[in-house]
């Protein structure tokens, strides 16, 4: 078997193909990129079907780096390991993930038995498993009222990239009216609304985006991806 390792940290790097061969004795090669761009070229190159991914890289990050992989090939099982627990990383892992495929979400501070685990339950075996830590964001905030659900978060997005209501209606195929209603929602769950903000006229959109970060909704990866994917849709208009 082989395994593909996307990792820019030497140091991570040679502690987690420890952990590989640990987990995995059926492992005969790891393979090593250093970023986003060379993983996705290791990996079609060498047609691996496993892999293990970091999320923050200087060149292609771990989202995109997946999204391209899986959309080459869709039943490769891949374990993103990161220092980061945002939401922002968990939701754009499940929207790009194709029904039926083996994903995990571990955070690097994961004691050396719970990696082991989870390597071998997402490499060898085929399961998802997400960290606990993480995957707060799927268990207790689902049980609250101010969680974004997927459209909602669709079109924060779509804000944060500077789209006005009528492009965002056009593009996700809504009408005007929908969407504004959508926001509402949004500003709604995401409190924009400040003590005495009546009087101070805050920007509801740009207050949303700040909101938006700080619950770690937003960041510069999902940003990243996002303004990829408004690329290649504006370029089909």
């Amino acid at each position: 078997m082989k395994v593909l390792l996307i990792e820019d940290d030497a140091m991570h790097s040679n502690y987690m193909m420890g952990m590989v061969h640990a987990a995995l004795p059926e492992v005969d090669e790891v393979l090593v990129a250093r970023n986003g761009k060379d993983g996705e070229r290791l990996a079609r190159d060498q047609d691996v079907s496993r892999v293990i991914m970091d999320l923050r890289m200087k060149e292609r990050n771990g989202i995109e780096a997946a999204r391209t992989i899986w959309a080459e090939r869709p039943n490769t099982r891949i374990l993103f390991w990161s220092n980061y627990s945002d939401e922002a990383y968990l939701h754009g892992i499940t929207r790009i993930v194709p029904n039926g495929a083996a994903y995990g979400y571990l955070l690097k501070t994961t004691n050396e038995t719970k990696l082991q685990l989870a390597l071998r339950s997402v490499l060898g075996e085929g399961q998802v498993v997400v960290d606990r830590e993480v995957n707060h964001f799927q268990t207790g905030q689902k049980q609250t009222s101010n969680m974004l659900n997927d459209v909602e978060l669709t079109i924060l997005m779509d804000v944060a990239l500077g789209l006005p209501d009528k492009s965002i209606a056009e593009r996700r195929g809504q009408s005007l009216r929908t969407i504004q209603n959508r926001l509402l929602s949004i500003y709604d769950k995401l409190e924009v609304e400040l003590g005495g903000s009546k009087d101070v006229g805050v920007n509801k959109r740009v207050r949303a985006i700040a909101q938006g970060v700080k619950r770690q909704i937003i960041n510069s990866e999902s940003i990243e991806s996002a303004e990829k994917e408004l690329t290649i849709w504006l370029s089909a208009l």
